[in-house]
């Protein structure tokens, strides 16, 4: 095959093709005797593995997963596959905590979905005013700054902590959640996504993109398997079985002793 069939499969340009060749995302081609590239099948079935590898994984790990294989290191790409699945779930994992803070946090205002009762405007407050306000430890309050859930402005003199009306929601919003026994890491995430999102209510609907993203990402990782396990059977590089005494390869489920 030439650079054209396998560009034309995918709908992209030859120069596509020899970037992937040069980046070791496909093997080296053969030449002929003229100096044209000549592919065969094992890469055609790379170039489907790649792009079904970025689409799940991104540029960098999918390159990354690819040249393992094509160094015929197959642990190596594997640990790659491993560590795109962990974060896979982590992030599912935090989406279902921030989810289910969200469903707190909107149940304990009143079900409007928002955080319009918190932080009325108005003059900034100390720590000691706004430990008071919470009824909280100052402490408290310079812990939640310290995991980064706080950020007060500092005074240009003195130095103290001035907390505006935004700082205040976000000390209410994380009081209301520790009482509701939640974890400060996860409180940490369902604030800084309000801040984004302006609200519960804008934060809620974030949520449920980002769980379409996951599931997407999800069945890409599916296909991105089917592809790259039909490239890893080309190869042949997949680890051999138990060994009998005598070297041979013994059949899946046997036995080597009597």
């Amino acid at each position: 095959m030439r650079p054209h069939d396998l560009a034309r499969e995918h709908g992209i340009s030859t120069q596509a093709v020899r970037n992937y060749e040069r980046d070791g995302a496909i093997p080296p081609a053969r030449r002929t005797p003229s100096g044209y590239r000549s592919y065969t099948e094992v890469h055609a079935a790379a170039l489907r593995a790649y792009l079904a590898l970025v689409r799940a994984y991104g540029y960098a790990t999918g390159g990354e997963i690819m040249r393992s294989l094509n160094a015929g290191d197959l642990d190596a790409a594997l640990t790659s596959v491993d560590r795109g699945h962990a974060q896979l779930l982590r992030d599912r994992e935090t989406l279902d905590a921030v989810g289910r803070a969200v469903e707190h946090l909107t149940r304990d205002t009143g079900g409007t979905g928002g955080t319009e009762r918190f932080a009325a405007a108005g003059e900034p407050l100390s720590i000691g005013e706004l430990a008071r306000r919470l009824g909280v430890t100052a402490a408290t309050l310079r812990n939640w700054e310290a995991v980064g859930i706080l950020s007060p402005a500092r005074e240009p003199v003195t130095g103290h902590r001035s907390f505006d009306a935004t700082d205040v929601r976000d000390a209410e919003l994380t009081h209301l959640l520790r009482r509701g026994g939640y974890p400060l890491e996860n409180i940490r995430t369902v604030v800084r996504q309000i801040r984004t999102a302006g609200g519960t209510e804008a934060l809620s609907a974030a949520l449920d993109d980002w769980r379409r993203r996951l599931t997407a990402r999800g069945v890409s990782m599916l296909d991105a398997a089917t592809r790259l396990g039909g490239y890893v059977a080309l190869l042949d590089i997949a680890p051999a079985g138990p060994r009998t005494a005598d070297g041979a390869a013994s059949a899946p489920g046997s036995s080597t002793t009597a």
